[in-house]
């Protein structure tokens, strides 16, 4: 960016309303002047002759009074025309990295659009901890090859340590001149001009932006320092956002173990419950020598035994389907569904209308709700076939799952009747979230459940991406 600073333009104080006053009065102190002129000349030129000299004069200052004019404009304009290049660089450098959530990938891209901006050859940023020392250093323009030649990071000595102790801006024309440097490590390129400003977040995240090297041997300019302080504000929005959301993660993941360690323990408490029972009938029923009723007790602890392996199988491999990083809920219901069909012979058709648009906390409820209404179907619907539809409309997700299986009467459950994750988890897991759940069955007539989540808007992306 080439420097445009001028009295004029300097901190936005020149407008166009001042120009506008300042033709007119520059115009009116033009043509005062003239007047002045030609009537101290008048009496001592020929008539003919001095009117052309005067006609010549006020041309001649017409002409510089307007080229003055028009570059104060062309200056305005150049100016203007900079300013929107930048807003323009640094929005969509913005864009970049507000919809990227793993802290990881936002400082890596924030490096990356930094460098770009202010067309940098190498950009880096250091992530400080609690002692103020160099955590991590994410760089840019850099190979990997040539990034593993270098060696460990840096620990914040010479120029990196000015910015990384005192928290302030620094730009320099050649830093292998100035006092303050200690050289490069072996194998680093060769850098001369540097820029680096500190990133100022609210989240515990401490660090600072570097980018070195100007395209075509340039110094780095004051609009250039002015315009990575202002993207720095930026990054540290995107920064303090994939912060929370990591944070956000943490908690629901807490919060889905001490669900999941409730639900198993009720689980495991209503099954040692039930083989106490059984236990004791067999006992006793083999102390009075009653052995067909023994025989059948241990047939019914058998079947139990068998069914408590099916859930905790079913368990495990809805554990497995939520936990895949990287995959859309999309693909982990498909391969939840394949092999849930596997392991119980039922039908079960899919339908997925539009891609749901849901943060991963929805996403894993929503995974788990579905495992849980499967779950059902198998152990007490008696069912054949399953519909599982999905459909994402422009503000809400909706979910059905409906089976052709026996049916009951909900109002009429006893507790004992329950499953094991129970209507009401589910009402509970759609409830945190705040979707909706709705349960509808009558006994011959099967039972569909629906759920309806609410739905972030589409992304930046989404949109371009959209006809």
């Amino acid at each position: 960016m080439s420097d445009v600073r001028n009295p004029w333009l300097a901190n936005g104080a020149f407008t166009l309303r001042r120009l506008k006053w300042i033709t007119v009065s520059a115009a009116l102190v033009f043509i005062l002047l003239l007047e002045l002129v030609r009537r101290a000349l008048y009496p001592y030129l020929p008539s003919v002759p001095g009117k052309l000299l005067m006609g010549g004069a006020v041309f001649t200052g017409c002409i510089f009074f307007f080229a003055a004019l028009f570059s104060v404009i062309e200056r305005i304009q150049g100016s203007l025309e900079l300013r929107n290049r930048e807003l323009l660089a640094l929005h969509e450098a913005a864009l970049g990295i507000y919809g990227e959530l793993a802290l990881e990938t936002v400082l890596q891209r924030v490096v990356d659009r930094a460098r770009h901006l202010v067309d940098a050859r190498y950009g880096a940023l250091s992530v400080i901890d609690d002692q103020n020392r160099i955590q991590s250093f994410v760089t840019s323009g850099i190979s990997a090859e040539t990034r593993a030649k270098i060696g460990p990071p840096p620990v914040g000595h010479g120029l990196l340590g000015v910015v990384l102790n005192e928290g302030q801006r620094l730009r320099t024309v050649d830093l292998t001149r100035d006092p303050r440097s200690v050289g490069f490590p072996p194998n680093h390129p060769s850098m001369r001009s540097l820029l680096a400003v500190p990133i100022l977040c609210k989240s515990p995240f401490k660090g600072n932006l570097y980018v070195a090297e100007k395209a075509e041997g340039a110094p780095f300019t004051a609009e250039d320092e002015e315009s990575l302080v202002r993207f720095a504000t930026k990054a540290a929005i995107a920064i303090d956002n994939a912060h929370l959301h990591m944070r956000l993660n943490d908690l629901a993941v807490a919060e889905e173990r001490l669900r999941i360690a409730h639900e198993m323990h009720d689980g495991l408490a209503q099954v040692l419950a039930y083989v106490n029972t059984k236990a004791q009938a067999v006992k006793a029923f083999l102390g009075n020598g009653r052995t067909e009723e023994a025989t059948r007790q241990l047939d019914q602890l058998a079947a139990a035994a068998r069914e408590v392996y099916a859930d905790v199988r079913e368990s495990i491999i809805g554990l497995r389907s939520a936990a895949v990083p990287g995959r859309t809920v999309t693909d982990l219901l498909q391969d939840y569904v394949n092999t849930w069909q596997a392991h119980t012979a039922v039908q079960c058709d899919l339908r997925i209308d539009g891609a749901p648009r849901l943060n991963p906390n929805a996403q894993l409820q929503l995974l788990r709700i579905v495992q849980e209404s499967l779950a059902n179907v198998r152990k007490h619907a008696n069912a054949t076939v399953v519909k599982l539809s999905i459909a994402q409309g422009d503000s809400a997700l909706r979910v059905m799952i409906e089976d052709n299986g026996a049916g009951f009467r909900p109002g009429e459950l006893g507790r004992a009747e329950l499953p094991r994750f129970g209507l009401s988890t589910m009402r509970e897991r759609a409830e945190t979230i705040g979707g909706k759940f709705q349960l509808d069955s009558a006994p011959g007539s099967g039972t569909r459940v629906t759920i309806e989540l609410p739905s972030p808007p589409p992304s930046f992306e989404t949109l371009q991406e959209s006809p």
